[in-house]
């Protein structure tokens, strides 16, 4: 079980006259004509060199070194790296040899990490936290998005907090909309930024009518929150940016990540939304990734998902009743109680999606969410084909 290869070194790599600075390129077949001067030839036969020389194309990108003869400037793979296609955008990092893939058109599961600074501490986090000067991150996201098909269903922004720097953030959600008017734009925020009146204001004046924002509440009580994420005050500014969201209109999901810490209050939570906050637009109960700190704390957080079945049942019926819309993510069906496999959702993004060899031959595969690859990922003792 290993996640897709998605950044790595290029064995060779030769950028005559293209420049050492970092640099996106989106990929496109040889035998068409380049669209941009950042359409790149993808090799995937010997005769495609040629015919992406007698197309016009600059750069050329490939798993296999490049012929004697031929001048195009080129990117050779690194070995094991995901599979690319037609209209795929990579970024491209000269100085270190390093590339990166931002975008597989293919794909149902496109996120654009905004930053890896964060104002929280989550004992789970995923994508631990750094004090880095990251604000490129943002730049190199509005080149790629001028390269993303128009058609993509569905993009994710993530980080991190990505509202860190939220003007420039803002912005990035503008050009989003002007060059994806189609496209889902799904944020996930910790949701303290909204409690400032100007931030939810200028996050409404976007005027997407496909944007949302997936914002955390880990439990009904503030100190439990707090702990969780590990920032006193964090609930009540949490709380007070969904309340601004939603007066000003805007679409708010809500994600519970299960372990031993919020499973086990589960009910109490779901029973708080439902009273205090009805309006959201969808609940998200989600089985938690074991990568990032969630290994350092695995004391503290492991719980096999079996353990707490009858928790997850009660909050979702409390959602249920009450009209919300509410899913189960991240957790394969034969773990759950045949109550609760109807709102489950495959949810965990292909690049990091995997199934282990109980689920041969299992009749629910094909509708599982299936498992984590990343990390060091745990497996509960209910694991069975259905």
């Amino acid at each position: 079980m290993k996640p897709l290869v998605l950044l790595g070194r290029s064995p060779e790599l030769e950028l005559t006259g293209l420049g050492t600075q970092r640099q996106c390129w989106r990929l496109q077949s040889p035998h068409s004509i380049p669209a941009s001067d950042r359409d790149a030839a993808l090799i995937a036969h010997h005769h495609d060199w040629e015919l992406a020389r007698a197309n016009g194309y600059q750069l050329a990108i490939g798993r296999d070194a490049r012929p004697d003869g031929i001048s195009l400037s080129y990117i050779r793979l690194p070995g094991g790296f995901a599979a690319l296609g037609d209209g795929d955008v990579v970024g491209v990092y000269p100085q270190s040899g390093r590339v990166r893939v931002l975008y597989r058109r293919s794909s149902r599961h496109n996120f654009f990490l905004v930053t890896e600074r964060c104002n929280n501490y989550c004992l789970m986090c995923s994508q631990p936290p750094r004090k880095v000067d990251d604000g490129w991150l943002i730049e190199e996201i509005a080149e790629a998005l001028a390269l993303v098909d128009p058609a993509t269903p569905a993009l994710t922004f993530t980080g991190g907090e990505p509202l860190t720097e939220w003007r420039r953030f803002v912005g990035l959600l503008e050009l989003t909309r002007d060059l994806l008017p189609d496209t889902a734009v799904h944020v996930l925020t910790n949701g303290r930024a909204f409690a400032a009146a100007e931030v939810a204001k200028a996050w409404a004046a976007v005027g997407h009518p496909k944007l949302s924002a997936g914002i955390p509440i880990y439990a009904a009580v503030d100190h439990m929150h707090d702990y969780v994420v590990q920032a006193k005050g964090a609930f009540d500014q949490t709380v007070l940016g969904v309340l601004r969201l939603k007066d000003h209109g805007q679409r708010v999901e809500i994600r519970v990540v299960l372990h031993a810490l919020t499973a086990a209050r589960l009910p109490e939570t779901c029973s708080w939304i439902a009273r205090n906050l009805p309006f959201v637009d969808h609940v998200a109960l989600m089985g938690m990734e074991h990568t990032g700190f969630a290994i350092a704390n695995d004391d503290l957080l492991w719980i096999d998902p079996l353990d707490y079945q009858q928790q997850l049942k009660a909050g979702i019926e409390v959602l249920a009743t009450a009209g919300i819309n509410v899913s189960v993510y991240n957790l394969p069906l034969c773990v759950l109680d045949p109550s609760v496999r109807p709102f489950a959702v495959q949810s965990i993004s292909d690049w990091k999606n995997a199934y282990v060899p109980e689920c041969d031959g299992c009749s629910a595969r094909g509708d599982c969410a299936g498992f984590f690859s990343t990390g060091r990922p745990k497996f509960s003792r209910g694991i069975a084909a259905i």
